[in-house]
């Protein structure tokens, strides 16, 4: 059994939490915390917006939208019991990351180790994105565990080959917000010409919670960024299945080309 503690503030953390318990594992048992709604720029005294106890935990959660949370994070750690935190980075209002880092920095004292995927749904089981070109490798079994799950999105797509349309997607990985199962059930018909970019429009219809403003670290939307992960994912896997057109010099209109599969 897999105990998990997640803090949340708001809609956002709600809405993770309630996929979660849909579509775990049996074993898994998922407790939550709704964090204060109001807390100071500086928290002195952490155990004066803490419970005295929590309940026992694993794996700790942090879907909380507001950064005076993160300071708030190693004691809820302590007094679970937790040996590992995943605390995503949607919004750098919610968690900029020079705190990102600090956290990280404050959890390893405590012998917890923490990871800031950003965004969330470029988890896996051995690493998470933080900018456009880094990549964080970690070695941590239960955030592992959890990562097999939930994280970046991972498609089997079966294609008919003679209509080339989508005619099966399972899910091996969801996304901790369930866009991923939202997609792969509206994509079902879909020629495999049009998956990619009606992906695109699905994931941003859900709609994806990340950060609407520039990021940057990545030059770019954090919502950009999750629908681009879930893009590129779709057109790898129908990538045998669809037709590249080419332009024929002096022509005007594209020749006709061939499947690439």
């Amino acid at each position: 059994m897999m105990k998990i503690l997640a803090v949340i503030s708001a809609e956002y953390g709600k809405r993770h939490v309630d996929n979660l318990r849909a579509h775990s594992p049996q074993n898994w048992q998922i407790e939550t915390w709704q964090a204060p709604l109001i807390l100071p720029p500086v928290i002195d005294y952490p155990e004066d917006y803490l419970p005295a106890e929590f309940p026992a935990a694993d794996l700790l959660l942090s879907f909380a939208e507001h950064r005076g949370v993160a300071e708030l994070l190693p004691d809820i750690a302590r007094l679970c019991g937790a040996s590992a935190a995943i605390v995503p980075v949607d919004n750098e209002a919610w968690l900029p990351r020079g705190l990102a880092r600090q956290l990280c920095g404050w959890m390893e004292d405590i012998q917890v180790v923490c990871v800031t995927p950003k965004p969330l749904c470029s988890l896996t089981e051995s690493e998470y994105w933080v900018t456009r070109r880094q990549r964080i490798q970690y070695d941590q079994p239960l955030i592992a565990e959890f990562a097999r799950y939930f994280g970046k999105p991972r498609f089997d797509v079966k294609v008919d080959p003679e209509t080339r349309t989508i005619q099966h997607i399972e899910v091996q990985r969801d996304s901790f917000c369930g866009c991923a199962r939202y997609v792969a059930e509206q994509l079902i018909g879909c020629p495999v010409d049009e998956a990619p970019e009606k992906t695109g429009l699905l994931h941003h219809h859900y709609p994806c919670w990340a950060s609407m403003g520039i990021d940057a670290d990545f030059g770019d939307t954090l919502m950009h960024v999750s629908g681009n992960i879930f893009k590129d994912e779709i057109s790898e896997q129908v990538k045998p299945y669809r037709q590249i057109n080419y332009l024929v010099p002096g022509s005007s209109s594209p020749e006709s080309g061939e499947t690439t599969g």
